[in-house]
């Protein structure tokens, strides 16, 4: 096959929790990501990317089908059942099989396919084999390391290591065989899909002192890290209050995310040494937001609102770069929003494969975006989420149209609306200042819902959370 005939590889490197300002490159000055930086300088940096759910499952969904969550079923991450003020709304716990993955439209391609990481998508009847994937290794129903980030795992999918061998080097190990046992005449498809930075944040103990030595010099271990807020809205944490971090400064998460940037740079170095960089589309990006209020709190999103969990942009705006050599400009920027269903569409154009747009019907190919080119037409950005998390956020839906982003919380129907241009932190809710703004933007999100049948959570006659006196 000659090479100018020849698809080019797709890595899509998919971290779970990583927080928008994780990254040297997004301006977090404590955490170091040497090789993430460099990635970004040698291609393009996405400012207003977003993950379609602010939790990991209904993002997974939403790139594997090329859909909004609520239109798959997925809302919630699968195993999730939470009550607070309203009972938690029906969803499907598995990423149905008569949804043609992007797998299987690369698979029916010429591609192959491999999956490494984390899934939770479902059981083994709804596995990564079940959708596409030549190969699946570590992908379960699990949404996080149920034994912790050192061997023995008990993953199913992933043959034990020596004890005491870290998830994160393993994983990426185990793509960068993949890579050298490849026949180089066709190209594949790499689903790398990391269990970091979930938690629990574990790392080796010199990493972390590394860090703490770090944040010692910086004076962060003098600084109170953390504000105590109101009580968790869910029946199961009530007694319980959120703990938001205000900086960045915990040298465990720092150590992990550092751990991963060094393996994405083995796993860039390992497509250096086999003549395949160039040939090869790098995509990077994350599920969800930060996890910055509860089960530790170990980073904060700041400038944006919040985290996991919340429908405010810490929960659902991410990193995203994207290295496509001869194509993309090395060290651009892009600050068109674009969100998980377009990943579909936009992979099966960088493969010069058919859109299908039967199947991603939600999503958009940003291709003329990564050259340089206008936006394609877009008319607005949905979101729903009508669960409790464990992290404080209550359950509702939003919509976001040029600089503007509503949010409805089902709980009281209160709205709130946002200008994103000049307020990244959604600070001021401007709803009452602009109400045919707000009116209109209400209307559109509603008849979003009504069309692809969203579910929306009823009132918990049975709640023992004290209701708001709007209720």
């Amino acid at each position: 096959m000659s090479h100018a005939k020849k698809k080019p590889n797709v890595l899509f490197i998919l971290i779970d929790d990583l927080g928008w300002k994780d990254l040297g490159c997004y301006g977090s000055t404590f955490y170091e990501t040497p090789h993430l930086d460099r990635l970004a300088a040698e291609g393009m940096r996405f400012t207003d990317a977003y993950a379609a759910a602010p939790v990991c499952s209904p993002t997974r969904a939403s790139l594997m089908s090329g859909k909004y969550p609520a239109n798959v079923g997925v809302t919630n991450y699968i195993g999730g059942q939470t009550e607070g003020r309203l009972i938690d709304a029906p969803y499907i716990r598995h990423l149905p099989l008569q949804e043609k993955s992007v797998a299987s439209a690369l698979q029916e391609h010429g591609y192959k396919t491999w999956h490494v990481g984390k899934w939770h998508l479902g059981g083994r009847d709804h596995y990564p084999d079940r959708h596409g994937f030549d190969v699946n290794i570590g992908g379960c129903s699990w949404g996080m390391p149920m034994h912790g980030f050192f061997s023995p795992y008990g993953i199913e999918t992933l043959e034990e290591g020596p004890d005491g061998e870290y998830l994160t080097d393993r994983l990426t190990d185990e793509a960068i065989r993949l890579i050298r046992q490849h026949d180089a005449d066709e190209p594949f498809f790499l689903n790398l899909w990391h269990y970091a930075v979930h938690i629990p944040i574990e790392v080796s103990e010199a990493l972390v002192e590394r860090f703490a030595a770090k944040a010692q010099a910086l004076g962060l271990d003098r600084l109170e890290a953390f504000a105590e807020g109101e009580p968790f809205p869910c029946e199961h944490k009530k007694h319980l209050r959120v703990q938001r971090r205000i900086l960045q400064s915990d040298p465990a998460y720092a150590a992990m995310i550092y751990n991963l940037d060094w393996n994405i740079g083995r796993l860039i170095d390992a497509l250096r040494e086999t003549n395949r960089l160039d040939d090869t589309v790098i995509v990077f990006t994350s599920d969800n937001g930060g996890l910055a209020t509860a089960e530790g709190s170990p980073t904060c999103n700041s400038p944006l609102q919040e985290g996991k969990g919340w429908m405010y942009e810490g929960g659902v705006r991410e990193p995203l770069i994207v290295r496509w050599p001869g194509v993309v400009e090395p060290g651009s920027v892009c600050e068109i929003p674009v969100t998980s269903p377009d990943f579909y569409p936009t992979l099966l154009e960088i493969a010069r494969v058919n859109l299908l747009p039967e199947q991603h019907e939600d999503g958009i190919s940003f291709v003329p975006l990564l050259k340089g080119e206008d936006s394609p037409g877009r008319d607005a950005l949905f979101w729903h989420y009508p669960h409790y998390g464990n992290q404080g956020g209550t359950p509702g839906s939003s919509v976001r149209e040029g600089d503007y982003k509503l949010i409805e919380f089902f709980e009281d129907g209160r709205l709130e609306l946002y200008n994103l241009r000049e307020d990244l932190s959604e600070a001021f809710n401007i709803a009452e200042q602009q109400p045919e703004r707000t009116e209109q933007l209400h209307r559109k999100l509603c008849e979003w819902r009504e069309r692809i049948e969203a579910k929306i959570p009823e009132v918990n006659e049975r709640s023992t959370v004290e209701r708001p006196s709007s209720f």
